[in-house]
C-alpha cells in the first residue's frame, strides 16, 4: 500500500523526481517530525487514508453491503462473504488508516505551532474523516492519545468518547480565524480541493452532519441540538481523490488491490441483491455497475452455475475514491430536514442527490424522480416511507467504493430490510438483503470487525480479547 501512495503522491504532483522536490522515496514514517512542511505530508495523508478506505474495507464493504458477491470460480474473499472474518485477518484498513493517521497528526501538530490555521483546519477534517471510518468498524479505538510518537500503547476511547472529541476538534479547528492563517498555503499539495479552504470549511461541516446524524436514534436529543446549530454551509461537490491513472500502483485502491494485484479479472460477482433491485426498476445504472450474465444469491460460492454466465463487477482504474460525495451530502440534508426540520425542502435536496449519482455515470434522472417515476419522493407518506427513499438512494450511490457506508447505515437504519425468505423463493423481494448462504454466524447478520490480533497482543492498553462481528456498535440500537 505505501508503495501505491507513493507513486500516486508523485504522478499527481507531476513530479519527475520525488528525491528532488518531496523526498517520498523514503518512508514517510522516516520524515522527522518537527518542522516538516505541511506540503510535504499532507499529499502522503490524503492519498494514505484514500488507500485505507479504497481497498481492503471497500471490499468488505461491499460484500456485507452486497453489492457484491464472491466468484463460484475463485474463493479469495469467501471469508468475507461467510461472515468468518476474525482478529487475524483484513487488518490492513485499521493499519493503513492509523499510518495515514500519523501523518495527519504531525501535520496538525506543526501547524497549531506555526498557527496555520489552513492545514489546522484539513488536518482536522481529514483526522476525523478517517476516525470515524475506524470508530463505526471497530467501535472502541484510540483517539485522544492515538499516534503520539512517545505513547505506542495509546489507550483506546469508547465510541462515545470518540465522536464526542470530533465533535470538539472540528468545532476547534472551524473557530480559529482562516485570514490570520500564518505561512504557506496549500496548493496543488491538497489532492481534494486544490487549497479551496471555503470547501473545506464545507467538508468540515459535513462531517459535523454525519457524526450527529449517526446519532440520531442512539442520542437523539444530541443529534437534534448538534444539526439545529449547523447552518447550512454543506458540501456541494465531491470531496474526492482523483489523481490515478490505469497503471501499476498508480490506479484506484479497489482496481488496484481486487483487479491488478490479484492477476484476477473475476472474484467480484454481482449480488442477486443490488441487482435484482436495479433490475426489477429497470435502472440504467445497472449495465454499468455489472458486465453481461446473472447475479449469483449472496453468499452462493459453491454455486454450480458456469462462471461465464455469472455478472462480473465492473471496476475501473480511474475511478475517484470518494470521502463524501456530493449526493452523500445531499441525502445527509434531506434526512436532517425530514427528522428535525418538518421535511421543508427535503424532496428538493433527494431529486439532487439522486440526479448527481445518476450524473457520475453520464445519466439522466429526471424520468426516475419526476411524477410516477419509480424514484419519485414520496412527499405526501410517512417519514420511514421517506427515509426508505433517502437511504435506499444512498445505499445505490454508493457503488462501488463506498460500502461500507451503506453498510454503517443500513446497521443503523436496517435500510435495505432484510429479506424473511431466501433469494431463491419466488416471494423475494428485489433489494432486500439476503443472509450469506455460507454464512457462519447462525444466522445473524454482521456489524463490525474484530480488533486486530496485532494492536491487542502489543498494545496493553487494548481490549483483552476480540469483540465477534455480530455485536453491534454503541450507535447500533
Amino acid at each position: 500500500m505505501k508503495k501505491l501512495i507513493l507513486s500516486i503522491v508523485c504522478l499527481a504532483l507531476a513530479l519527475t523526481s520525488c528525491e528532488d522536490q518531496m523526498d517520498i522515496n523514503r518512508d514517510p514514517d522516516s520524515l522527522p517530525a518537527e518542522g516538516v512542511e505541511p506540503a510535504t505530508q499532507l499529499p502522503i495523508a490524503i492519498a494514505g487514508i484514500a488507500g485505507g478506505q479504497g481497498a481492503e474495507l471497500a471490499i468488505i464493504g461491499g460484500m456485507w453491503s452486497q453489492f457484491w458477491t464472491q466468484s463460484n470460480s475463485a474463493n479469495q474473499y469467501r471469508t468475507i462473504d461467510a461472515y468468518s472474518i476474525t482478529s487475524s485477518n483484513y487488518q490492513g484498513g485499521w493499519n493503513n488508516l492509523y499510518d495515514a493517521l500519523g501523518d495527519v497528526r504531525n501535520i496538525k501538530r506543526n501547524a497549531l505551532a506555526s498557527e496555520n490555521w489552513n492545514y489546522y483546519l484539513i488536518a482536522t477534517v481529514l483526522e476525523t474523516y478517517a476516525s470515524q471510518i475506524l470508530a463505526d468498524w471497530y467501535d472502541q479505538i484510540p483517539y485522544a492519545e492515538a499516534n503520539d510518537m512517545s505513547n505506542f500503547e495509546p489507550s483506546f476511547n469508547t465510541g462515545e468518547e470518540v465522536y464526542d472529541l470530533m465533535i470538539a476538534d472540528l468545532n476547534d479547528a472551524l473557530s480559529k480565524n482562516l485570514g490570520a492563517s500564518k505561512g504557506n498555503i496549500p496548493l496543488n499539495d491538497d489532492f481534494i480541493f486544490g487549497g479551496d479552504m471555503s470547501k473545506w470549511v464545507q467538508f468540515a461541516n459535513t462531517m459535523k452532519l454525519k457524526i450527529f446524524l449517526r446519532q440520531a436514534d442512539a442520542r437523539p436529543s444530541v443529534a437534534q441540538s448538534g444539526i439545529g446549530a449547523l447552518g447550512n454551509n454543506f458540501l456541494t461537490e465531491d470531496a474526492a481523490m482523483t489523481q490515478f491513472i490505469n497503471e501499476a500502483n498508480r490506479s484506484n485502491p479497489l482496481f488496484e488491490s481486487d483487479r491488478r494485484q490479484l492477476n484476477v479479472g473475476t472474484n467480484l460477482r454481482a449480488s442477486t441483491t443490488m441487482y435484482s433491485y436495479l433490475s426489477s426498476n429497470n435502472d440504467p445504472r445497472l449495465d454499468l455497475y455489472y458486465g453481461p450474465g446473472n447475479p449469483l444469491n449472496q453468499g452462493d460460492y459453491q454455486s454450480m452455475a458456469a462462471p461465464n454466465s455469472v455478472s462480473v463487477v465492473n471496476l475501473s482504474a480511474t475511478t475517484p475514491v470518494y470521502f463524501i460525495s456530493a449526493e452523500q451530502s445531499l441525502f445527509m440534508q434531506a434526512e436532517a430536514r425530514e427528522r428535525f426540520s418538518g421535511g421543508a425542502g427535503a424532496k428538493a435536496l433527494y431529486d439532487q442527490a439522486v440526479t448527481a449519482s445518476f450524473a457520475k455515470w453520464g445519466l439522466d434522472a429526471t424520468p426516475f424522480i419526476t411524477v410516477g417515476g419509480v424514484y419519485e419522493y414520496p412527499s405526501s407518506g410517512t417519514f420511514d416511507e421517506k427515509l426508505t427513499a433517502i437511504i435506499t438512494q444512498k445505499w445505490i450511490s454508493s457503488f462501488p467504493g463506498n460500502g461500507f457506508e451503506s453498510f454503517f447505515e443500513q446497521n443503523r437504519t436496517d435500510i435495505p430490510a432484510v429479506s424473511t425468505v431466501p433469494q431463491t423463493n419466488e416471494a423475494y423481494v428485489p433489494g432486500q438483503l439476503s443472509y450469506s448462504i455460507n454464512g457462519s454466524t447462525g444466522g445473524v447478520f454482521p456489524k463490525r470487525l474484530e480488533w486486530p490480533s496485532d494492536e491487542l497482543s502489543r498494545n496493553a492498553n487494548a481490549p483483552d480479547a476480540p469483540v465477534k462481528v455480530t455485536v453491534p456498535v454503541w450507535w447500533d440500537n
